[in-house]
Formats: C-alpha cells, structure tokens, sequence
C-alpha cells in the first residue's frame, strides 16, 4: 500500500504532501524529517527502509520525490509509480523550486490523486492524467453553442418584430390612423421619428426578460448539464446534506449578512465622509507567548461636495502602545507634527473630488503579550481513547466591542460529531471540513469571558491551530478624528465616520 507522495526540499521540509490513508500531520512530517538522515551519501539507491515503513526516491535538483510505502509493498511497482508522479510535476510547474511547487500545489494534488486511490495505483498515463483534471466536457460546449445560437436567433426575432410595429405605425400614419397597440402619437414627422425610437425600445426592453431564461436543450440524449434547473434532484441532495449535519450555505449566508449589519456604512454619509480601517495579523503559541501581532491603519478621506475640497482633519491620537503614524507624501508633516492636524502642504490646493485618498496610515508591531486582544486558552488532555478539550476566551482590550466571533478548532477526520459539555453562545460542526465553530455575537466588557467544553477521540495536537475571526465598529488604536474645518476662515464642517477593525489573520498554533 502506498501511505503519502510527497515533494520535500533536501532537509526534509514537506513542500506538497498528499496522504492516501489517514495519517496525522505530525506523523508524516515527522516520516520526511526523518528521511534525510536514513539516506547513505556513497550509494546510488531509490529506496531506504525502516522498521515500519519504506521511502522509494527520486532526486529533482535540489527536491526529493519522496513515496512512503509498506515494507511489503512491490517495490518494482512502486519504482514504475514513483517515475509516473516525477513526470506529472514538470508539467505544472516550470521550475523544479520550492517557490514554483508551493504555487502550484492543488494542481499537484488534484494529479497524484488521479495516479493512485485510496493506497493503489490506478491505471494511467500522463495525457489520461492532464484529460481528467482538465475536465473538458463535449456535453458542456454543445449546450453552450446551442445556447448562444438560441440568443442570436432571439435578437434577430425581437429585430425583425421592431421592424414590423414600425411600418404597421407608419401604414397606420399614411391612412390617417392611430399607431396600433400603443395609444398613437400624432403624425407629424418629429413625433414618428421619437415614436419609432421609443417602440424598438420597448420591444427590446420587454422581450428581453422573456429570452433569457429560455430552457436550452443540448443536441442528443445526454443529460449531462441542465443549467438554471433547481429540480427534485437538487432538493434531494440539499435535504441528504442537511441530514449528515450540513449546515455550510445557510451558516455563511448568516454571517455575511451579520456582518454587513455590523459593517454598513453610515445612514447619513455628509460631503465629507471618512473610513477608519484597522487589520491585525496575529500569531500565539498553545503555552502562552505572543510570537508576532501586526497591525495596520489608515484614514481614507472621501469628500463629495467640491467646496469642501480645501480641509483640514483634526487627529486625536490617545494611543500609548508606541504606534508609528505616516502621513501621505502631499501632506503638511510639520503641521500634523506640531497640532495633530492633516492638511496639504500647498494650503491652495484642493483634496481630489469623489474619490478615497488615504491621508494618515499607521503600524504597530510586537511581542508583548498584555497587547494581545482577545486571548484563546485551548486545552486538550487525553482521557481513555478520547480527548476532552477545555477552550476560554477572555478580552483583554475592554474597551472594544467585538461583533460575528467565530472560533474555529480543527478536529481529527473519520471520528464522528465531537460531545458538547458546557458551552457559552453557539456551535457549528462542518462534517466536511472536520471543524468545530464556536460562535458569539458579541464579546464587550459584560461579556468579556466565556467557555466551551468537548470530547472527542483524538490526540492533543489534532485541535491546532484555533483561528479566530471577528469584525468591529471600534478601532484598536485609539486614533479619531474630531473636528473637520475649512482652510479658510476656520469653520467648521459636518462630517461622517465609518470605523471597522478586521482580522487578516489571527491564529493560536
């Protein structure tokens, strides 16, 4: 039985690993760390052995491909597999690089499961290999031809319709007749002609709702694409999904609108409008320890009324975590330095009309642990057969308001539905993706806390990473804007604000 292919630099880094029975990710990176250091530098052989499994090899400049195998596999197989999946990479990738196989991994992925399924090798060559993952369906391009010679066919039709209202119009004027169907428009020459215009755009208009959905049948007895058919067969299979736990559809469109609640713009958007928008990257160890948190900022500025073009925007900057702020090239950097305002550097010159120009932009980066926002505490311990994790949330920044939490924990595959203990807010089990979502709609300072047990068989490591998304109307970094004023004369001038902190990445590894 063949275990995992994978394509590894000489140190026995995995780049692409595709396993075909179930293995752990700790178990097959621990196999190709070990690899390297199994091999005799004196000999020219494509195999080395332990005492559990066997590694058939190849060199590619400066990667292995690398198969694990059973030790009682057949190695003059697995050689004539090997040489298959060595000629499948150069046909992705145009350099034999850790950089070129990364980009192109899913490709790989997508080609080594067309050379062997669920531990053996299929019957296969190359060119059957580059047919299946192209997937060019005959079925798919005689729908299509059918369905633009039927659009054509309509367009001309709906012509040769206009053509005939406007000389039964024009018949219609001569004898001295109202136009038919459309009430007449009197006979003189300049309302015939407006007339003419307006009936063939009538016709188009509504004739054309009435073409599109039109059921377009491929040539032949083959079923293979009905489009825009929801039938019993799609009801069924929604109904099988949500039967095995699937909730994906409704679960996403949940929190795409949950946030679009949180993150829609203001009611009244005034001339001058400005988006306050934070991202932060961040990366926790399971002990405790912040290994990187990185964010960004910035002020874009959007002014809609040209005599509100000529402003200045005063900053209030209460932060005192060290943040670095930079102002836009265009401007005035001793004016901002010395009385928080931004304003151009040539006060004569105006902002640009209808467009959102980024005037203030800052970064904080760093490892101190009392910065982090959100803290995650994942804690799994093996009890029998099965593992029983304990997971908390604590806010640490009370003073933001975070809205859609979602907490996603990996679970091991082929276990079944993890036991829910106790549990703060929702959960979600996606069966496909073997995650756990635990969900909360809003985390502030009354509910700043929370937690949620489960059990399931597994080891420890099975539940990392932990990754936490979330969106906010309150920005981290205590940066706002006060007062908007004219250059001239120093009026003040309405304004709105519209602030949202995301998250680009946010991972407990």
């Amino acid at each position: 039985v063949l275990l995992a292919a994978a394509v590894c630099t000489k140190a026995g880094k995995a780049i692409v690993s595709r396993q075909f029975v179930e293995m752990t990710r700790t178990r097959i990176e621990g196999l190709l760390a070990a690899f390297p250091k199994l091999m005799n530098t004196g000999k020219q052989h494509t195999f080395v052995e332990t005492e559990s499994v066997r590694y058939v090899y190849q060199p590619m400049e400066k990667l292995y491909m690398v198969l694990i195998t059973t030790k009682n596999s057949n190695i003059l197989e697995d050689l004539e597999t090997l040489r298959l999946f060595s000629r499948v990479i150069p046909e992705y990738c145009r350099a034999l690089e850790e950089n070129e196989i990364s980009e192109h991994c899913f490709d790989l992925i997508f080609a080594f499961d067309e050379i062997v399924a669920l531990g053996y090798r299929e019957n296969v060559n190359l060119a059957q290999i580059r047919t299946f993952t192209e997937m060019d369906s005959h079925e798919e391009k005689v729908f299509r031809a059918v369905r633009e010679t039927q659009e054509r066919e309509a367009k001309a039709e709906m012509r040769r319709k206009a053509k005939e209202l406007q000389q039964a119009r024009r018949d219609a004027e001569r004898q001295g007749k109202k136009a038919p169907g459309f009430g007449g428009f009197g006979s003189s020459a300049v309302s015939g002609g407006t007339t003419a215009a307006m009936i063939t755009e009538t016709i188009i208009e509504t004739e054309k709702p009435k073409v599109a959905p039109a059921p377009a049948r491929p040539s032949g007895p083959s079923k293979a694409l009905k489009l825009g058919a929801k039938g019993k067969e799609v009801d069924n299979f929604v109904d099988k999904l949500k039967s095995e736990g699937e909730n994906i559809m409704t679960a996403v469109g949940k929190r795409s609108t949950e946030a679009a609640k949180v993150l829609a713009p203001p009611v009244n958007m005034e001339s001058v409008h400005m988006k306050i928008e934070e991202k932060i990257s961040l990366t926790c160890g399971r002990d405790g320890g912040l290994q990187n948190m990185e964010l960004h900022g910035m002020i874009m500025l959007h002014i809609s009324d040209e005599k509100f073009a000529r402003i200045r925007l005063h900053v209030e900057n209460e932060d005192k975590r060290g943040v670095q702020l930079q102002t836009h090239p265009n401007v005035d950097k001793k004016l901002f330095t010395a009385e928080s305002q931004i304003g151009l550097k040539n006060p004569e010159k105006s902002f640009p009309i209808n467009s959102d120009v980024g005037v203030l932009k800052w970064r904080l980066q760093t490892t101190e642990e009392s910065f982090i926002p959100l803290t995650i505490n994942c804690w799994p311990s093996e009890s029998g057969n099965s593992c029983d994790v304990n997971i908390e949330y604590e806010l640490q920044e009370e003073s933001l308001e975070l809205n859609d939490v979602i907490i996603t924990i990996p679970l091991p595959s082929g276990v079944g539905a993890p036991v829910i203990g106790e549990i703060d807010g929702e959960y979600r089990h996606d069966s496909r993706r073997n995650l756990l979502e635990w969900c909360l709609p809003v985390i502030d300072a009354k509910n700043k806390s929370g937690s949620l047990e489960f059990s399931i068989a597994g080891q420890p490591n099975d539940f990392f990473p932990v990754q936490v998304s979330f969106v906010s109307k309150k920005n981290y970094c205590n940066i706002q804007v006060t007062k908007v004023t004219q250059v001239d004369g120093n009026s003040p001038v309405r304004f709105s604000t519209e602030t949202t902190f995301l998250v680009d990445k946010y991972e407990i590894l």
